[in-house]
């Protein structure tokens, strides 16, 4: 069978199936083996999620430079200023007020995770599903949990909930301080994009471990870091990632910071939510 008539099938199935979405494993596993066995690109990554949880909150890489590694995917400003979200060749700067605006090429972060995103499968969807639900729909078409997976999910969304983390001044608080007055956003029957990542589960620290999803309006109005969401009706696409290429800064507060400390798990996971 051709590889798109693989697709087609588990799409077809999907689609047919109610809220529950369970890509039946008989159809979905052996494309999922292919799909995986030939990931292409690389993450490009700067920093560590155990340094921002420490509090480093400044990196020297422009939003210009990011670009050069990458077009799709998230992360955060200096300061801890907002969310980043990348897709279509743009940035957005989500803000802690609500807002969202281009950020400008000048701009520096000191996290983010990007790649040139090329999806192997695209599935649609007419009825509601839950963020578990398409979650699911991912992790039973992908090969191994020990692979990576860009997705990216444009549609209309029966409700989605968000936070954006303030931005910071020295001295600097440790991310969990750092977000406890943290604004949180309940968007409803609003389009729009929602950009993340599947990662490891061994990447605990070095990234985040499990989903990490930001979304943006259609309108470019508002959104965050996705915290829930139940989309109504539109398109998912996803590919599988098997290259990662981390950048480690060598300034001080990164040298000095701890990047092992014993909660970091916890920390993480109460970070996002």
């Amino acid at each position: 069978m051709r590889e798109g008539s693989q697709f087609a099938l588990v799409e077809e199935y999907c689609m047919n199936q109610n809220q529950e979405c369970a890509c039946a494993q008989h159809l979905a596993q052996g494309f999922a083996r292919q799909s995986a066995s030939v990931g292409e690109g690389e993450i490009y990554q700067i920093s560590l999620m155990s340094a921002l949880i420490g509090g480093v909150y400044e990196g020297d890489v422009t939003i210009a430079e990011l670009l050069r590694h990458g077009d799709f995917g998230l992360g955060t400003f200096n300061h801890l200023d907002g969310e980043l979200i990348a897709f279509d060749r743009e940035i957005h700067q989500l803000r802690a007020d609500g807002s969202a605006r281009p950020a400008s090429p000048d701009q520096k972060t000191p996290f983010a995770v990007v790649t040139f995103f090329t999806p192997s499968v695209t599935q649609h969807f007419d009825r509601p599903i839950s963020k578990a639900q398409l979650h699911q729909c991912i992790d039973e078409q992908v090969a191994s949990p020990n692979l990576f997976c860009a997705l990216r999910v444009d549609g209309e969304f029966n409700h989605l909930e968000t936070r954006t983390v303030p931005r910071q001044q020295r001295p600097y608080k440790p991310m969990l301080e750092a977000i406890e007055a943290q604004p949180t956003f309940a968007f409803r029957r609003r389009r729009g994009t929602l950009v993340g990542f599947r990662s490891p589960d061994y990447m605990q620290g070095i990234g985040v471990a499990g989903y990490h999803e930001h979304f943006v309006t259609d309108d470019r109005s508002g959104g965050g870091h996705v915290l829930d969401y139940q989309l109504d009706h539109g398109r998912l696409q996803f590919g599988v990632i098997t290259r990662l290429n981390l950048q480690l800064p060598h300034d001080a507060d990164f040298l000095r910071t701890n990047l092992c400390p014993e909660d970091l798990d916890r920390a993480i996971r109460s970070a996002e939510g």
